[in-house]
């Protein structure tokens, strides 16, 4: 397994757990408000978020692409937000924790992955969608600054040979926000890298 996704169901439990730090101080009338996201809702960004972990597993056991991007917008929270993803976390984690989970090949829709080079994708996601969700509560946005070296570090790795890639110039931007203009001097890593993919820090 390529190196740069050592000990990632550790890493993608540590963002997810960045993810629910924020997710916790949702107030009841906030479900409903914008997020940097176009189009999404706080509660559509919290539904991406459980079902594409849910998804994942799917991935894991067999899934195919085309089930995957049919139930990508399916409500998974019900009446228990909070609830319904950290259960998601848990059964994702599990999953990729299995034996001889992170070697095997997924039907991901942007192309043929490893389960360690679909769970890295996965992490990076969860880092990216934290800043979302904590921009749109008005919450500590600030990032995990291991979570954003690693993500920093191994962007080539973590996206290689999908059809789609926020290191790509070239890109379709169907999956990945396109950049708009420049960092401004003085941007900190986090900036730099939430512009790659698409934000305006």
């Amino acid at each position: 397994m390529n190196r740069a996704f050592d000990g990632i169901v550790d890493r993608y439990v540590l963002a997810c757990d960045e993810f629910e730090r924020r997710l916790q101080e949702v107030r009841p009338g906030q479900w409903s408000g914008p997020t940097p996201c176009a189009g999404w809702t706080v509660r559509h960004l919290v539904n991406h978020m459980a079902g594409g972990n849910l998804n994942y597993v799917r991935l894991l056991r067999g899934g195919t692409k085309e089930e995957f991007l049919r139930l990508r917008d399916a409500d998974v929270l019900g009446d228990d937000p909070v609830g319904a993803y950290a259960r998601s976390v848990r059964e994702c984690a599990r999953a990729f924790a299995g034996a001889g989970a992170l070697e095997r090949v997924l039907d991901y829709p942007l192309g043929q992955v490893t389960g360690g080079q679909a769970l890295a994708v996965r992490t990076a996601d969860s880092v990216i969608h934290t800043w979302d969700l904590a921009r749109a509560l008005g919450a500590d946005d600030v990032l995990d600054p291991g979570l954003v070296a690693w993500v920093d570090d191994n962007l080539a790795e973590i996206y290689a040979g999908l059809s789609e890639t926020p290191v790509d110039l070239h890109t379709t931007h169907r999956f990945f926000a396109a950049p708009d203009g420049t960092p401004g001097p003085g941007a900190s890593r986090q900036d730099r890298l939430l512009h790659l993919m698409g934000r305006r820090p």
